[in-house]
């Protein structure tokens, strides 16, 4: 009796799509979150001092408002008038009541610039804001 076996052996194979889809999106998730961190430090704003000061955690979808020492409002990166602040912040306050914002004054702003500032937030009806400071002795 003469068998036709054909014994050949498959070696195992690794699925490696799902592995490489898993890959690539932590890679975009790295990338955007690297992105949107460096929105916060771009800007050379020299925070003023204070003895209560703490790290406070990053809440989703905070609004990190800077204010140079010469005036200028930048928002994400971008340059933009109190006008322009206070639209933004109406269409945000319409859609998100209670967002969260962030003002990072320098400290050598003029006090006028940024009372302008907290002006535009309670006029767009944001009242969930803050201002950002840095531990003393730092």
């Amino acid at each position: 009796m003469k068998f036709d076996v054909e014994a050949k052996s498959k070696s195992p194979v690794l699925a490696l799509t799902s592995m490489l889809d898993v890959i690539f999106l932590l890679l975009c998730f790295f990338v955007t979150v690297s992105v949107f961190s460096q929105w916060e430090s771009e800007i050379s704003i020299r925070l003023p001092e204070a003895k209560s000061s703490d790290p406070q955690d990053r809440l989703p979808g905070e609004i990190i408002v800077n204010l140079s020492k010469d005036g200028s409002v930048l928002v994400n990166g971008s340059a933009m008038t109190l006008q322009d602040l206070q639209g933004r912040l109406k269409k945000i306050s319409k859609f998100y009541p209670g967002q969260p914002v962030i003002i990072r004054a320098d400290r050598e702003t003029r006090y006028e610039n940024l009372v302008s500032v907290i002006d535009a937030c309670r006029e767009a009806d944001v009242w969930n804001f803050s201002l950002a400071t840095e531990k003393s002795g730092k």
